[in-house]
């Protein structure tokens, strides 16, 4: 499945969540459950379908092998127009924290690892709690620090080289961590008898 599809499968699973809960939001009393729950506005579906086009176009690019398109689109959706910008919704943040670590990703497979480190800090900036998106962008920060190391190594830096595996290791096992936080939130308590 590309990210395009990934993506797309997301964001309609959160559009038709909130729809059901605006019409819930309609049914409830003041007050009650789904009270402060906020809509679906225009300007959310908006992003979301923005977002959607910009890693369709990366993937196109990517497959074409045109790295330097793929990453130019997807700059343009992190820099561009956000929702609620001084206090964006978590959906909207995890998009942006998701691209990120595509960012990330394609910036370390052109070897530009410095820039793939930042796409990786602001991204962990934008989802602070411990779900899947930060798990992920923990994820990419140890392939980035693999292909760092791998290319230290091939300069000649075994010692650098070395210090990029461990920073590559350390990220694995946060992200092995924090997923496994993220699965064992959704397993149900076991019932006492």
């Amino acid at each position: 499945m590309t990210r395009c599809a990934l993506l797309l499968f997301a964001s309609a699973a959160l559009c038709v969540g909130m729809l059901f809960g605006c019409k819930a939001d309609a049914e409830a009393p003041a007050g009650g459950a789904g009270a402060g729950a906020q809509p679906v506005d225009p300007p959310l579906l908006a992003f979301l379908s923005r977002a959607r086009s910009a890693h369709h176009i990366a993937d196109e690019h990517e497959e074409a092998k045109d790295y330097d398109k793929a990453v130019d689109v997807l700059r343009q959706l992190v820099k561009g127009p956000v929702p609620n910008q001084e206090s964006p919704r978590p959906e909207v943040r995890e998009v942006l924290a998701d691209t990120r670590a595509r960012l990330a990703d394609l910036e370390s497979q052109r070897g530009n690892f410095d820039a793939a480190a930042k796409d990786v800090e602001i991204g962990l900036e934008l989802v602070e709690e411990r779900t899947y998106f930060r798990g992920h962008l923990f994820e990419v920060r140890g392939i980035l620090e693999d292909r760092r190391a791998k290319a230290l190594m091939d300069e000649g830096k075994g010692d650098e080289a070395l210090k990029a595996k461990q920073r590559a290791l350390s990220a694995f096992e946060a992200s092995m961590e924090i997923q496994a936080e993220v699965i064992n939130q959704a397993i149900p308590a076991p019932e006492e008898k």
